[in-house]
């Protein structure tokens, strides 16, 4: 399937301006049009201000609550389905997700009532805020004050009932999602947190934690219930080399690699090099996490080209519902191998002092999950805009105050992803195998959400 790209006019045949009673396209110059029933005006002739301003604030609570990759993946998921369920009814030429989701059949999302007018940007506006604050524990205040500040501007000359219910809608949407959220496995991970046994005793490769704690995160994460790909195997990476702690062997050479690109504490990298490291670190509780680096992309898209809000929400539907199965598929990959990270073996085989640029997230190496996500994500994001040149700032929007490197410039968003591949090599936490398998993995990953999701009506 050709990338399609929406960087032009809406496609809509007629794109009304909000008006929501007797707005209606010609009829081709009929002297004595039939009364039109009220209607609501199409998701096009919305901005994307709403979709915007939702995913900034959802990754800033998920920085400030310290929300690790996966779970932060999990909500822009879910968040990007209830953005794109609220405002697919004024887009004629789509079709709901429901029938195309694990766990999710037909008909199980409530419907807006025929015949009756709704402002989509409200609806979406309700919706984000009941899955937001589900899903990002401790952000109930920050969730509930973008919603009342967003209202006072989109209910600005909309008549009352026509605001009442498009909240009613949205509050039946978020809550409606949320009971299929609930079904996915992510109770399950508590226990499992605890009561998780290692496939492999450590003392033939085996992952131990560098610094932190001994339990390693979210090991049954891979078990939960994806979205598009079938399970968290269809897209299963190729395998690492066998571990072995003899000098010339494959597994050593991947290690000697990552200490001479590095050097101890990065000593060896070169200004660009350190800067790809930090740039794409994209730590959880100083960022908002990998998936929300690519959010954050696809906000910036949607402001700079000032996207219409069908468009927007269509994009962050597809970024968020890609790196979430890529989260799966990469965790499923990690405690399946369950392999050490570099630090342990250069510790124990090369240079006891070793140290890498950045710190050593407290689970197994392969395969990287910023590769993982990284590829999915451009694989989606491709097919919405074509082979897209951009400045990425995600940082100097969104984390000003980090003090991380300046914004960078792409050609297209597979460079980007593997930029953040490669980033992880120079950080000194994953060997070139975990990046390369990652992003392949993540590339399936987003190759199988093309073409499987059906958005358009006639797909």
């Amino acid at each position: 399937m050709p990338p399609r790209t929406f960087l032009s006019a809406p496609r809509t045949a007629c794109v009304a301006a909000l008006v929501f009673v007797g707005a209606a396209c010609s009829n081709g110059g009929s002297d004595s049009p039939a009364t039109p029933a009220p209607t609501s005006a199409l998701t096009a002739s919305f901005g994307s201000d709403v979709a915007v301003q939702w995913n900034e604030t959802l990754y800033t609570q998920i920085r400030q609550t310290s929300t690790n990759p996966p779970r932060a993946a999990r909500a822009f998921a879910y968040t990007g389905v209830a953005l794109y369920e609220a405002v697919v009814h004024g887009m004629p030429e789509h079709q709901s997700l429901q029938g195309q989701l694990g766990g999710l059949p037909a008909n199980t999302l409530p419907v807006p009532p025929t015949g009756q007018v709704h402002d989509w940007a409200i609806a979406a506006n309700r919706a984000l805020n009941v899955v937001s604050t589900a899903l990002v524990a401790g952000a109930t205040t920050e969730f509930d004050a973008q919603e009342a500040s967003l209202l006072a501007t989109l209910s600005a000359g909309v008549d009352a009932p026509v605001v009442d219910r498009s909240v009613d809608y949205g509050d039946a949407l978020g809550n409606a999602i949320l009971v299929w959220a609930a079904t996915d496995g992510t109770a399950l991970q508590a226990d499992c947190q605890t009561n998780w046994v290692a496939p492999i005793p450590p003392n033939s490769g085996g992952w131990t934690p560098v610094s932190g704690s001994a339990q390693p995160l979210l090991p049954c994460w891979g078990d939960m219930r994806t979205f598009v790909v079938a399970d968290g195997l269809e897209c299963e990476p190729i395998g690492p080399p066998a571990y072995s702690n003899s000098i010339g062997s494959a597994w050593h050479a991947q290690s000697l690699l990552v200490y001479n690109t590095t050097g101890d504490a990065g000593a060896n990298l070169t200004q660009d090099q350190r800067d790809i490291a930090l740039y794409w670190a994209d730590n959880a509780g100083g960022t908002g996490t990998p998936p929300g680096h690519w959010i954050a992309i696809a906000c910036q898209i949607s402001a700079d080209e000032a996207l219409s809000l069908d468009v927007s929400a269509e994009a962050f539907a597809r970024v968020g519902l890609a790196v979430a199965d890529a989260f799966i598929t990469c965790w499923e990959a990690k405690y399946t191998s369950y392999l050490q990270r570099p630090a342990t073996y250069i510790r124990d085989n090369i240079d006891g002092g070793w140290d890498p640029v950045i710190g050593t997230p407290n689970f197994p190496t392969y395969t990287s999950g910023h590769s993982t996500q990284s590829g999915a994500a451009a694989i989606v994001l491709t097919e919405v805009f074509g082979n897209y040149a951009f400045t990425d700032t995600c940082h100097s929007r969104l984390n000003p105050t980090a003090g991380l490197p300046a914004d960078r410039a792409y050609t297209n968003f597979v460079q980007a992803a593997s930029e953040a591949a490669v980033s992880r090599l120079y950080g000194g936490i994953h060997y070139l195998f975990d990046n390369y398998d990652g992003i392949d993995s993540g590339v399936c990953v987003g190759l199988v959400h093309n073409s499987t999701l059906r958005f358009l009506a006639d797909d």
